[in-house]
């Protein structure tokens, strides 16, 4: 790589970093709890969008309130977290996204150890035959080099 193709490189650096802020502003995320009690939208920045309180939060422990609302906040705002690192990955890539995450400290919700990772589709197929009553065999395994039939909606992505 020449000089000028690093200047090239480094200025697309800059211009695709000083979109973030801009990706920042319109993420978003929502969240409510279990109770129905409870729903929030938050910014990736963590201004507060929208708070919803039932009528029969008023009857209920202040204490208990807030702690509920605390942490609808918090799913709200791992949410919005995520929307932002996606949105900077669908247009900026995801080596822009992953150097986000360095700089803030902060790692995309969906890369956590405790992210639950969903069920594979395998799991989805036979959950769904039984659902369904269907009494197939499985496929034959795929050879590893046989490109033509591989299924995308085999990986899981974190973005």
């Amino acid at each position: 790589m020449n000089t000028r193709e690093l200047i090239a490189q480094a200025r697309a650096r800059e211009e695709a970093l000083s979109q973030v802020a801009s990706l920042m502003a319109e993420a978003r995320g929502s969240a409510h709890a279990l109770d129905g009690t409870v729903e929030v939208t938050v910014d990736a920045l963590g201004a507060l969008q929208r708070l919803w309180l039932a009528p029969s939060v008023v009857n209920g422990d202040p204490s208990r309130v807030a702690a509920l609302v605390l942490e609808v906040v918090r799913v709200a705002m791992a949410e919005a977290t995520q929307d932002c690192y996606n949105k900077v990955a669908l247009r900026l890539g995801e080596e822009q996204a992953q150097l986000v995450e360095q700089l803030s400290g902060q790692p995309a919700p969906a890369r956590a150890a405790d992210d639950d990772p969903g069920m594979t589709v395998a799991e989805f197929q036979r959950l769904r035959a039984e659902r369904l009553g269907e009494r197939r065999f499985p496929r034959a395994p795929v050879a590893d080099d046989d490109w033509e039939s591989f299924d995308p909606a085999t990986l899981r992505s974190d973005r």
